[in-house]
């Protein structure tokens, strides 16, 4: 499925410097070897067609998404910018909030979850171990859950470090895979491209003010029914 996007309806915040946009689930941040529609192509022309047209314009991404999640995804409109944004992530400093959807429930409601997680590059899958091994990095996530529907559990998660696939893998692991996650283990019939993961907010302080910004993006949950 090829998704072409209205950028400006999916603007969250724009200034000279930064432009943060709420990614809908089944497009790539980047492009790929198989030239599938991406968010970097499609902010670049709608960039270049906002201002005048002989003026050079630049956008890059300053971190990724999995092309199955939706969320907030920011980028920088300068050079000097995405150096300052990729040392703000390089230093942990910025801060990452993700929601999801999952049938099954955590036997605790609260807590944090701390794994060492290798990245099987042949299978494109993360595998999560309960103690250190050769090329495993460790990673830790904190959550809080409750209850969405009657079918569903709502995760609230703060991601304290960024690896491949890590929360899906990581709730996987614990038997709570992220609706439509196949890769992870879910039986749920969720949408083409798409599982119930949505980077919610972002905190990082903006490069060119230094003021502390919080941008969030509610979800639109990608099935019927579903709000």
């Amino acid at each position: 499925m090829s998704i072409i996007i209205d950028v400006p309806a999916h603007i969250l915040y724009e200034d000279p410097y930064i432009l943060l946009i709420n990614k809908p689930c089944s497009l790539m941040v980047e492009p790929d070897r198989n030239g599938h529609p991406n968010l970097l192509q499609q902010v670049q022309k709608y960039i270049r067609t906002s201002i005048h047209p002989n003026k050079e314009v630049y956008a890059q991404h300053v971190h990724r998404l999995d092309r199955p999640v939706s969320g907030v995804v920011l980028f920088a409109k300068k050079k000097s910018v995405l150096k300052d944004l990729s040392e703000q992530f390089a230093q942990r400093t910025i801060k990452k909030q993700y929601q999801a959807l999952t049938v099954s429930a955590p036997i605790q409601s609260s807590g944090t979850l701390e794994n060492w997680l290798f990245k099987d590059t042949k299978n494109k899958k993360a595998v999560i171990y309960n103690e250190a091994r050769p090329d495993s990095d460790k990673v830790s996530l904190g959550y809080t859950s409750t209850s969405y529907t009657e079918e569903f559990t709502l995760w609230n998660i703060n991601l304290h470090t960024g690896k491949y696939h890590q929360i899906r893998a990581q709730l996987g692991a614990i038997g709570c895979s992220i609706l439509g996650d196949v890769l992870y283990g879910s039986e749920f019939n969720y949408a083409p491209n798409a599982i119930a993961l949505h980077a919610y907010a972002l905190e990082f302080m903006h490069p060119n003010t230094k003021e502390l910004m919080r941008i969030e993006a509610k979800p639109a949950w990608g099935f019927k029914g579903m709000v």
